[in-house]
């Protein structure tokens, strides 16, 4: 299912924007080259909030642990280990949508 979730023109480079959709909170984050991510805004392993994290490239820093997450695919790069749902991202014209589940 594809659902509004922001505006592109509500976004900053590098920082992340949170939505909540069907009570999931999602976090949405345009990296430097335009790409825009979604993934859930919760870290398995910490149960913390990914929203706040730094970004870097293709990849967010989980603010309480620094945890390495790809904004690709989700995956916790080693030492670590671990998964953050990811949702598709649609841009169209100013609009971001997200497919959800």
């Amino acid at each position: 299912m594809k659902v509004f979730a922001t505006n592109k023109s509500k976004l900053m480079p590098q920082v992340g924007r949170s939505v909540t959709i069907d009570n999931q909170k999602i976090a949405i984050f345009e990296i430097s080259d335009g790409r825009i991510f979604a993934l859930a805004d919760q870290c398995p392993l910490t149960n913390g909030p990914i929203l706040e994290g730094l970004v870097s490239g293709e990849y967010v820093y989980e603010p309480m642990r620094d945890y390495k997450i790809s904004l690709v695919d989700g995956k916790i790069q080693e030492p670590d280990e671990g998964q953050v749902p990811v949702f598709p991202v649609t841009v169209e014209g100013d609009e971001i949508y997200v497919e959800f589940p």
